[in-house]
């Protein structure tokens, strides 16, 4: 048994939950660990997460955010328990049914799951926004960086650092000048895969939200391209339209400039993807995020059409391999 294991149990054994059955759970691409737990007489169940410390892990964000959503009527896990010190916190169980798995098995209900989804993050992005650190254009043009620094370097083999600074310079001045307006709180990994679909449940809470942690304040379309703009499945072209509409109507936003700003901060994060994907699995050892780079690639090359990119769309498409077999190959690791 691991050191982490005897914590845990003696984080267990001050609940509850001391003698439930523990199975885990798919993780996510972090350091945190999941496990199910089962209470033997009742068949009650809860979330053990195991965010250690000593690999930079911290549940207090995920705490603080978890409360937040919350407090707006949201289906964030309820904390049943934590040791911010140890990284142990026992979450509320919202259930298996995650977006990406009811739509394959309903997909009749893609369209309903879409709409509260979007209503979702309309219901936070009305709500007072808490203390955050902003995600602002200087820091997201350096994560855009990450498509040259780990995605062209892992095919190519040789970093060119002069054309990564040159192309963040470049690329901040588009987002000052495109993602300008009020911030409201951006999850960040607002997808299939990290929302589940509550059904009994009414309105937004309907939207079971996980991982958040890393929230910041943002701009209001980020969320919503990473919902739209998935890299683990195919959103139709008509949802992601409709969605769009939908939350402009609901907003009141200024449709010409939340469209540029859409279609720019989908160029932003599918640049970070492709970076964190080929980082994922040449350093990491997680190949099956190369998986998914075509999709991803397909979102860039879509986003780069738009006239507000045309000062770093050649750059981009000059520098940046093809996600061909071959090329996919060389960020397999050895």
């Amino acid at each position: 048994m691991t050191d982490r294991s005897h914590l845990a149990d003696a984080f267990l054994a001050q609940t509850a939950w001391g003698q439930a059955r523990r199975a885990p759970l798919a993780g996510d691409a972090s350091n945190r660990r999941y496990d199910r737990l089962t209470l033997p007489d009742t068949g009650e169940t809860a979330v053990l997460m195991d965010a250690p410390p000593e690999k930079g892990e911290d549940v207090r964000p995920f705490v603080r955010i978890a409360n937040h959503l919350r407090d707006q009527g949201l289906s964030a896990p309820e904390i049943l328990a934590e040791n911010a010190e140890q990284g142990f916190l026992l979450l509320e169980d919202l259930g298996d049914d995650l977006f990406a798995r009811v739509i394959p098995e309903h997909p009749a209900l893609e369209m309903t799951l879409y709409e509260a989804a979007t209503d979702a993050l309309v219901q936070v992005h009305q709500a007072p926004l808490p203390q955050l650190d902003r995600y602002g254009p200087r820091l997201m043009a350096e994560m855009a960086g990450l498509a040259l620094s780990k995605y062209r370097t892992g095919i190519r083999g040789e970093p060119d650092e002069d054309l990564q600074r040159r192309f963040e310079n470049h690329f901040e001045d588009i987002l000052r000048l495109t993602t300008k307006g009020d911030t409201v709180l951006v999850q960040r990994d607002y997808h299939a895969e990290n929302l589940l679909w509550l059904p009994d449940r009414t309105g937004v809470a309907r939207v079971g939200l996980l991982d958040f942690q890393d929230a910041r304040a943002g701009h209001r379309a980020y969320d919503l391209v990473s919902l739209l703009q998935d890299a683990r499945r195919d959103v139709p072209a008509g949802v992601e339209m409709q969605m769009i509409d939908r939350y402009i109507r609901a907003t009141g936003v200024d449709d010409h400039a939340f469209r540029t700003a859409y279609t720019v901060l989908g160029v932003q994060r599918n640049l970070r993807i492709l970076g964190v994907f080929a980082r994922l699995s040449l350093e990491y050892g997680k190949p099956f995020y190369v998986e998914l780079i075509p999709r991803v690639w397909a979102h860039l090359v879509r986003g780069l059409e738009h006239p507000s990119l045309a000062p770093v769309a050649e750059t981009i498409r000059d520098a940046l391999p093809a996600p061909t077999p071959e090329n996919l190959d060389r960020l397999r690791p050895a």
